[in-house]
């Protein structure tokens, strides 16, 4: 069983894997290292900030303590600005993403009276869509409702624009020069795989895609294949 302890400014982070009471035993000894640390140095950790998430399934969510006091486990937490469940997944982040894109668009709406495409559309673009498209690229929405959730913000903000209320989504788009955020996603990972091929990540090539050696491309002159990740 290995286990990490990570120190930071501000932070401390210990993560391993459990898969027998050994296992737990061998965690539980890193704190009480922290605590026997703090104490000799006269320092406090504030243990009302110390949460344990379980990840995984079947995790028998064992539980911990610092000094005296056992710790609360949290179905979910922030890192580096991202919030991530237990089960790994960003349906939390993308929901929270949506929210925020809804009231700056919920402010426009109440506070700019005109209804023109001159208008609104630039607003979108400035303050609503970056944080839908911060959230589609940074995290990539793992579920059709987690997409969902973040085309239906742009939905509502291309049917504010006067004019276009009665025609569908696509017509919407289409009419304003925008993508969905699916296909905007899809057309970033191509731009990526692109610049891969043109040499922009000569560091990474080993590790992540190499090329193949066929004139079976269809007309493209080159051809990927996943490679192994090293760490």
């Amino acid at each position: 069983m290995n286990d990490t302890l990570s120190k930071f400014a501000d932070d401390t982070k210990l993560c391993g894997v459990v898969d027998m009471l050994e296992g737990r035993d061998a965690i539980q000894r890193n704190p009480d290292r922290l605590e026997r640390w703090a104490c000799m140095n006269r320092m406090k950790f504030n243990k009302a900030k110390c949460k344990v998430m379980h990840v995984g399934r079947g995790n028998p969510k064992h539980k911990y303590r610092l000094g005296g006091e056992w710790l609360k486990s949290s179905p979910e937490e922030k890192d580096l600005g991202v919030l991530v469940d237990e089960k790994l997944t960003m349906s939390r982040q993308c929901e929270l993403a949506a929210q925020k894109a809804n009231r700056i668009l919920g402010c426009i709406k109440r506070s700019v009276a005109s209804r023109s495409r001159e208008v609104l559309l630039p607003l979108h673009s400035a303050l609503v869509r970056p944080h839908l498209e911060y959230c589609i690229q940074l995290w990539s929405p793992q579920h059709r409702k987690d997409m969902d959730v973040l085309e239906r913000v742009q939905r509502r903000a291309t049917q504010m624009i006067r004019g276009l209320e009665y025609l569908s989504y696509e017509d919407r788009l289409r009419e304003l020069g925008l993508f969905s955020l699916e296909k905007r996603r899809l057309r970033d990972d191509l731009i990526a795989a692109f610049q891969y091929l043109k040499g922009a990540y000569r560091k990474d090539e080993e590790g992540l895609f190499t090329r193949v050696c066929s004139d079976r491309t269809r007309g493209n002159g080159s051809k990927l294949k996943e490679g192994r990740f090293r760490y």
